[in-house]
C-alpha cells in the first residue's frame, strides 16, 4: 500500500535536495529484493541502521510493503547500546554499516515465531527516563491514523516538512509520511548543518519545521530568528519548554506550535495551533481528530476542569505494545488505553497544560516538588543556559532537591544562581544541592537520560565528601 503513494508521485520534484526518481528506484529495488527473501514462507526481520537518509527511507518503505517486521535502529547508537538491542532483537538482515561495534558485540540468533498476519509490523525506539532501549510496536495503519489526524486538525493539505530531527525516531520518521501521503515536498538537512546556515535559502513558508526546545534555543541564539519566523509552522515537542524560551520565540513572532505526545502514540495527540500561542497561550493546545484525551485520578475517576491528574489517551494512532525477545503482538490485542507518566489539567477551553510526570515528582520535608517548575525558574534567571532537576536520597528531608545546570560562563556562581532563585521559588522549592556540568546528557530528541543525570551527581557529592 505505500508504494503505491510512490507510484502516484512518480512525475513529482517532491525531495527538495534530492533526486526524486533515484529515491523511487531504489526503494522499488530494494523491495524486489526484500520480497525474495520472503519466498520461503516467513518474510526476514530487518534492522535498519542505514545514516544516509534517503537509503534508511527507502529501506523503511521497502520493507513495509515487503510485510517484513523492521526494526529502526539510531546509526549513532554506542557499542552497549547496540549489546542491549541485540539481547533484545534477532535480525535476520542488518541494513546499514555495524562492523565497527558488531565484531565486539554478542550476537545470538533466536528467533521467535511472528504472531501477525500480513500486517506491517514497525518497531520504533524509545528510550524513556532511564536510558534502557525498548521499541514501541507500530503498524502502518497506526502511523497513518496519525498523519491523518495532523491534516485533519491543520486543516492542511498538502503537508510541506522541513526535517532536522532523526528519521529513526518517530518525531522525523512521521515529518516523512505526512508529506509522502498528502502529496507534499520534504527537506532532510541534519540540525547542525542548519545551525551554520545551511538549508537557509528555502522559502520556508508553506513549510512546517519540528524542533525540541534546545534546538529552538540554539536557533534563536544565532541570526536564524528571523527565517524560522516565516515558518507556516514551528512545532515544538520532545521535552518541556521553558517560559523565557517561550516569550523569546513570541517576541520574534515565531509561529510555535507546542505539541504533547510520545513514541507510543505516534507523535502529538495535543497540539497548539500558532495563533494561540502567538496570543499568549503557553498550554500544549488541544486534542487531535484521532484522539481522545482524558484526566484521570489514580484510581481511574474522570476529573473535572482545572483538576490536576494523569493524563490518559485512547488513539486510532496508539501503539500495539512493546516488543519483547522473540515476539511479535497480535494486532486484535492493540492497546486500549495508555495511562502516560504525565500529569496535567484541561482548562474550560479544552488547553492541556503539562505540570510534570509522576515518576519525577520530588517529596522534600512532606512537601511535594515538580521539576519542571524549578527548573522553569532557574532558566527564567538567564543565568545557565541548560537545567535538569532531581530528587537525591536525603536522610532528614527524605529527597533533597538538586539541580545539575551548565552555567553560560566560570562567573555564574552558586551563590549567584541560589540568590536569584530565592526570588522565584518557594524555600522548600529551591535546590539543596548544584552540580556544575559542560552539558547535561541528552538524547537526540533533547530528553534528559535521568539514570545518568542521578549517577554524575551522585558521584560529585560523594567527591565533595572526600575533599
Amino acid at each position: 500500500m505505500n508504494l503505491t503513494y510512490l507510484k502516484h508521485r512518480a512525475d513529482e520534484d517532491w525531495l527538495i535536495g534530492y533526486d526524486t526518481n533515484q529515491f523511487h528506484h531504489l526503494t522499488e529495488q530494494l523491495f524486489q529484493e526484500f520480497t525474495q527473501l520472503s519466498q520461503g514462507g516467513t518474510s526476514p526481520t530487518i534492522l535498519l541502521a542505514e545514516p544516509n537518509p534517503w537509503r534508511f527511507l527507502a529501506a523503511f518503505l521497502a520493507a513495509v510493503a515487503a510485510d517484513c517486521p523492521v526494526f529502526l535502529g539510531n546509526p549513532n547508537w554506542v557499542e552497549q547500546e547496540w549489546q542491549q538491542v541485540f539481547e533484545l532483537v534477532q535480525p535476520d538482515l542488518i541494513w546499514g554499516d555495524l562492523s565497527s561495534v558488531i565484531c565486539h558485540l554478542s550476537f545470538v540468533k533466536n528467533k521467535g515465531q511472528r504472531t501477525t498476519d500480513n500486517e506491517q509490523i514497525i518497531m520504533i525506539p524509545t528510550g524513556g527516563s532511564s536510558g534502557n532501549i525498548r521499541f514501541a510496536v507500530h503498524s502502518w495503519q497506526t502511523l497513518m491514523a496519525s498523519a491523518r489526524g495532523f491534516y485533519q486538525y491543520f486543516d492542511q493539505k498538502p503537508v510541506n516538512s522541513f526535517c532536522v530531527l532523526p528519521l529513526y525516531h518517530v518525531s522525523g520518521l512521521m515529518q516523512f509520511l505526512r508529506s509522502l501521503t498528502t502529496g507534499g515536498k520534504l527537506v532532510i538537512l541534519p540540525f547542525k548543518d542548519l545551525v551554520t546556515g545551511k538549508g537557509q535559502d528555502i522559502n520556508p513558508s508553506e513549510f512546517f519545521i519540528s524542533l525540541v526546545p534546545t534546538q529552538l534555543q540554539r536557533l534563536l541564539s544565532t541570526v536564524a530568528a528571523e527565517w524560522l519566523s516565516q515558518f507556516q509552522t514551528v512545532l515544538l515537542g520532545g521535552a518541556p519548554a521553558w517560559e523565557s524560551l517561550l516569550a523569546d520565540a513570541r517576541h520574534h513572532r515565531i509561529r510555535l506550535a507546542l505539541t504533547y505526545g510520545m513514541t507510543e502514540t505516534a507523535s502529538q495527540v495535543v497540539t497548539l495551533k500558532p495563533e494561540d500561542f502567538l496570543a499568549g497561550n503557553n498550554s500544549c493546545g488541544q486534542i487531535l481528530p484521532h484522539a481522545q484525551v482524558s484526566v484521570r485520578s489514580a484510581t481511574g475517576e474522570l476529573l473535572g476542569t482545572n483538576q490536576t491528574g494523569i493524563i490518559t489517551i485512547q488513539a486510532d494512532s496508539l501503539a500495539l505494545g512493546y516488543y519483547r525477545a522473540g515476539e511479535y503482538p497480535n494486532l486484535n490485542s492493540k492497546l486500549q488505553t495508555l495511562e502516560s507518566d504525565d500529569l496535567g489539567f484541561f482548562d474550560d477551553r479544552g488547553y492541556l497544560t503539562i505540570i510534570g510526570r509522576r515518576s519525577h515528582k520530588i517529596i522534600t520535608g512532606g512537601e511535594n516538588v515538580f521539576p519542571a517548575e524549578v527548573e522553569a525558574a532557574i532558566l527564567a534567571t538567564q543565568q545557565v543556559v541548560d537545567i535538569a532537576v532531581i530528587g537525591l536520597p536525603d536522610r532528614y528531608w527524605g529527597e533533597a532537591i538538586t539541580a545539575i545546570y551548565v552555567p553560560p560562563s566560570p562567573e555564574v556562581s552558586v551563590d549567584l544562581l541560589q540568590r536569584a532563585v530565592a526570588e522565584k521559588l518557594s524555600k522548600f522549592k529551591c535546590p539543596k544541592y548544584w552540580v556544575k556540568v559542560e552539558c547535561l546528557p541528552r538524547n537526540a530528541q533533547g530528553k534528559v537520560n535521568y539514570e545518568e543525570l542521578k549517577n554524575i551527581a551522585l558521584a560529585d557529592l560523594e567527591m565533595r565528601k572526600g575533599a
